[in-house]
């Protein structure tokens, strides 16, 4: 019997695979590279079309608006849990806009992957052979 070596949905998304195969890459260039990391119109494995319409990826806007709150909410928050100042709001500014500067790549890459996994409809997981054809 042959074993599946198909990722599950969890380690699928933190790698940024193709959430229809599981198995080619969405990006091309690791996520911290200067002007390399860029998306792939297909993906190279199954053929699967990531932008479902033109401006599609808008929506990926609102998701990475709502990573940076929760960073920024969570920046703040660990800053006073480290330091207990309380005194302006100029070291949190700094703390927050830092954060968001330092993972602004994450954001971009990661707002697209959970558009794609949890918020598109129809574009779901399909094993290999159940109603996927395979890239000879």
């Amino acid at each position: 019997m042959e074993k599946d070596h198909t990722p599950s949905l969890i380690k699928a998304a933190l790698r940024a695979k193709c959430p229809r195969c599981r198995q080619g890459n969405m990006f091309t260039g690791r996520t911290y590279a200067l002007k390399a990391q860029k998306m792939n119109e297909t993906c190279p494995h199954c053929g699967v079309r990531y932008e479902r319409e033109p401006g599609y990826f808008y929506v990926a806007m609102f998701v990475s608006y709502g990573l940076a709150m929760a960073e920024m909410i969570a920046a703040c928050v660990g800053f006073y849990l480290i330091t207990g100042y309380m005194d302006g709001p100029w070291p949190y500014l700094v703390a927050t806009i830092g954060t968001v500067l330092l993972l602004s790549p994450l954001n971009y890459r990661y707002s697209r992957v959970i558009l794609l996994y949890w918020l598109t409809p129809g574009l779901r997981f399909q094993p290999p052979g159940k109603g996927m054809t395979e890239k000879l």
